[in-house]
């Protein structure tokens, strides 16, 4: 498959997916942008800025949501324009999704309207490459039927991301071996930040745990996946939204080259797995 002009899969580099959970200002957008731009491009791998213009599954409804879709949708075209990176953002059952994709490169669909098929097939139809975000109710081969959903009516043009699986109350746990599993259904991205989340964990917000995204990252990379999401902001703990689950933009470099180090060597020769 391609993506934004890259070929992506096992047997190619990583690539990465990453921006503020929720944009917050133009300002703030093309920071994160341009950080993190120049580090992808030393280590040869596709970036994708990432921003949401309207998150509709905020715990509480006072919580901050974002900038709208008009304003948003200025802020992902002044990143494009000024940066020169491809962009990425989530969409919602009532999103006018035709201008959504007359300037956004990756469209992303909320893990919880993963089982809806008349959202899933309308966002199948923009034409755009699409990242599927796992529900945290799904097991991984559930996942194949929500493809099969999409190649319905368009060109298998889909990537799915795992964000971890509901285990308790207020807890998320992520199954390596589904990384795998779904390896058969389409390129697999694994959703670092949110999969340290703790869904509602601060009552009125959402908690989570920002020190073991390295850990999880590493072992994902560890199992082979095409692409990395992460959630990253220059002051997590000021952030809008799941400030708690963001890694801090200065740590991008370091935990970066790690993770590409062990791409390129999980990668330099088949795996093993799937001889087995």
């Amino acid at each position: 498959m391609k993506l934004c002009g890259r070929e992506i899969g096992t047997d190619q580099p990583l690539f990465l997916i990453a921006g503020p959970d929720t944009l917050e200002s133009e300002a703030l957008a093309l920071e994160v942008a341009a950080t993190i731009k120049p580090l992808a491009e030393q280590l040869g791998i596709l970036y994708i800025f990432k921003g949401s213009f309207d998150k509709a599954n905020r715990t509480s409804h006072t919580s901050y949501r974002g900038p709208g879709m008009e304003e948003g949708l200025r802020i992902m075209q002044k990143v494009k324009e000024e940066v020169g990176v491809p962009v990425l953002t989530d969409v919602h059952e009532d999103t006018d999704l035709q201008a959504v994709a007359e300037v956004i490169d990756v469209i992303q669909t909320p893990a919880f309207l993963c089982r809806q098929t008349n959202f899933m097939q309308r966002v199948a139809r923009t034409g755009r490459p699409i990242n599927v975000k796992k529900g945290q109710f799904m097991s991984p081969w559930e996942m194949g039927k929500v493809i099969d959903k999409m190649t319905a009516v368009a060109e298998h043009n889909f990537m799915l991301c795992e964000r971890g699986f509901s285990f308790g109350y207020n807890n998320l746990v992520s199954d390596m071996r589904g990384l795998a599993a779904m390896r058969a259904f389409a390129p697999v991205v694994f959703d670092c930040t949110h999969s340290v989340q703790l869904p509602g964990g601060q009552g009125g917000s959402s908690g989570g745990q920002r020190e073991y995204i390295p850990v999880l990252a590493r072992a994902a990379v560890g199992a082979g996946v095409s692409g990395l999401f992460m959630e990253t902001h220059p002051k997590p703990d000021e952030a809008l939204c799941d400030g708690p689950n963001s890694l801090p933009l200065s740590a991008m470099p370091q935990l970066l080259e790690t993770l590409v180090a062990v791409d390129r060597a999980v990668k330099a020769a088949p795996l093993l797995e799937q001889q087995l």
